[in-house]
């Protein structure tokens, strides 16, 4: 995958035929046109697949010879990729393989609208729903023609993706309110002209993907807000396990129930970042997040506020606003976050969002906390006695931190080779500063 192969280089790599090296070849976007057209003809399918992740740079001779190719994988990943020439992608549409359709509607909701009325009225359920879906790989959303939205909403698999657009009369709105589908009410509840009565009676729906729909409106009265979310909390805590026969329809159902108050707690709302300081106090831990994304235009005080918050409020306003959070506040900060078996909070582990002085970072060397001593060989100019230390350190993952600095003794350096944690060996043979002895050593031990 180099981009300074030679013509020779590559002609030997095509004579040695082995698969692996094929694939890593035709994934180089770099590769002479006429070395991609050799491998369009390759026997191989998923070679010719990774041919056209880099359809960018491909010429397009390759292209229109793999836009028929029988091999669903480059069809595919031709109709995913944003790169691929607009005509050549609008052929898809009419790819005699419905999951290829698909996909093409998934990943293209900028379509022509030529396009995009051919997979909306598609034959088959399953391309017609991701034609007009609550969700896109790529935004924004696409708007369905007017003329269709009728038929888009009569049909069973498209009418929640057309509920947003509908224009909301009193019979629209009856039938949307009873549909028996809750994805249906779920996206009634998020419409723009929903009428408060309708509203009120969606804040006490039984499936509570629903409330929490509500929930976010901007227009929810806060008596209402209040009572969806102790309600969502209530139900879900309360809420019985699926029986063992259930359908996956009730399993799914339950699941998104059990998540419910989870989703609570991670909603954006753009409207109050919009406006943030009406929720900065906001009993509700999704508005004071999403006030903290308002970032570097919020008042000072609203700011210290928010950097004492509850942790993932502060550790959203830290991130935002990094410039803004004084040193003592940063520690209190990093001192305070414990990580969480969940994607909610991980990311700040290894974020290195908040800097200290080099002072700082020597006194963390020495602290009970291995977090913070992790951080100690942030200082370039660590000393040798404290980089040593590091490295002999009882955590696993202050051995890794200490392993690629300039100023760790190569005796130690060379001992977390071979450390018990396959992390911190990958660090220390990642060292820039290991001796090329070393590392030819490394190699020759490996068969290399």
């Amino acid at each position: 995958m180099r981009p300074d192969l030679t013509e020779d280089m590559i002609a030997e790599i095509l004579a040695i035929d082995d698969h692996r090296l094929l694939h890593s070849l035709a994934l180089n976007d770099r590769l002479p046109d006429r070395f991609r057209l050799r491998l369009a003809a390759h026997r191989d399918g998923a070679v010719r697949a990774a041919l056209v992740i880099h359809a960018a740079t491909a010429p397009r001779e390759m292209l229109e010879e793999l836009i028929d190719d029988p091999d669903p994988r480059v069809r595919t990943y031709l109709a995913q990729g944003h790169e691929t020439p607009p005509d050549l992608r609008a052929r898809l549409a009419a790819d005699p393989d419905p999951a290829i359709r698909a996909a093409l509607a998934r990943h293209w909701p900028g379509a022509p609208e030529a396009v995009r009325r051919i997979l909306l009225t598609d034959p088959e359920a399953r391309v017609r729903a991701a034609a007009c879906s609550t969700y896109y790989a790529h935004g924004p959303h696409p708007t369905p023609p007017s003329d269709l939205l009728p038929a888009l909403l009569a049909d069973p698999v498209t009418r929640a993706g057309a509920v947003i657009r509908a224009v909301l009369d009193a019979d629209t709105l009856q039938r949307l309110a009873a549909d028996p589908d809750s994805k249906v009410r779920a996206e009634l509840a998020r419409h723009p002209d929903l009428p408060p009565p309708v509203r009120e009676a969606l804040a006490v729906d039984p499936d509570l993907n629903v409330r929490v729909k509500v929930f976010a409106r901007p227009d929810t009265p806060e008596h209402v807000r209040a009572q969806i979310h102790a309600s969502v909390h209530e139900l879900s805590r309360s809420a019985a396990d699926p029986d063992p026969d259930a359908d996956d329809e009730a399993v799914l159902q339950w699941y998104e129930n059990a998540f419910a108050p989870t989703e609570l707690r991670i909603l954006r709302l753009p409207w109050v970042t919009a406006d943030p300081l009406p929720h900065i106090d906001s009993p509700y831990v999704s508005f004071r997040v999403s006030a903290a994304i308002a970032g570097k235009t919020l008042p000072a005080d609203a700011v210290a506020r928010l950097l004492d918050d509850e942790e993932m409020v502060r550790l959203t306003m830290a991130h935002i606003a990094p410039h803004l959070v004084d040193l003592a506040t940063a520690e209190s900060i990093e001192r305070r976050y414990r990580p969480r078996q969940d994607k909610f909070t991980f990311w700040w582990d290894e974020a290195g969002v908040l800097t200290f002085p080099p002072a700082t970072l020597r006194r963390f060397a020495t602290d009970p906390e291995p977090r913070l001593r992790s951080f100690a060989p942030r200082d370039p100019n660590l000393p040798l006695e404290l980089a040593e230390k590091l490295a002999a350190d009882p955590e696993d993952r202050v051995r890794r931190a200490v392993a690629p600095h300039r100023n760790l003794p190569l005796p130690s350096l060379l001992r977390l080779l071979s450390d018990s944690s396959e992390r911190v060996a990958e660090a220390a043979g990642a060292s820039p500063f290991l001796p090329g002895e070393h590392m030819e050593r490394l190699l020759n031990r490996a068969g290399l």
